[in-house]
């Protein structure tokens, strides 16, 4: 039986358990630092992108009868809609939408949570990830990999 990527924890549930925990550190026991208002104007807008990164993204898992947890085995590459733009748009989606929560709650645990969510899922999930697909779909993957980056801004 093929298995799928070997991936310590899930990212979805890693990035709630993390926006609860920042919201409780960040709210009692750490200190505000007030922003100006364009960036809280900017961290909603992060927040809209963010959920529509991510939404986009599970939609079109579904749409391929696909599943999204990093686990699980796949029978093909989805290269369309938002995955033509980004390798990985649903992590994308985990860590913009922290980051964008400092900015509108001014709230420094969310910023935090983010690098670390962004290091972790970049270095501990998607490198798996990568090569399971690499193992799975070897040239077409390499090729998906040279004309797609990894999180939009980021060429790798």
């Amino acid at each position: 039986m093929n298995q799928g990527p070997v991936v310590k924890g899930n990212p979805l549930r890693i990035s709630v358990y993390l926006l609860v925990l920042s919201y409780l550190f960040g709210e009692f026991i750490l200190a505000k630092y007030p922003l100006i208002y364009p960036l809280n104007l900017l961290g909603i807008i992060g927040l809209i992108i963010s959920l529509f990164l991510f939404f986009s993204g599970f939609n079109i898992f579904q749409s391929y009868n696909e599943n999204p947890v990093p686990t699980s085995t796949t029978e093909r590459l989805i290269k369309t809609g938002i995955f033509a733009y980004t390798r990985n748009p649903i992590y994308l989606s985990f860590v913009m939408f922290h980051f964008s929560m400092f900015l509108v709650f001014e709230n420094v645990m969310y910023f935090i949570t983010s690098v670390c969510l962004g290091i972790w899922i970049n270095n501990y999930v998607i490198k798996e990830e990568e090569k399971y697909l690499l193992k799975t779909f070897s040239t077409e993957y390499k090729r998906y990999m040279e004309a797609v980056s990894r999180w939009i801004f980021f060429k790798s």
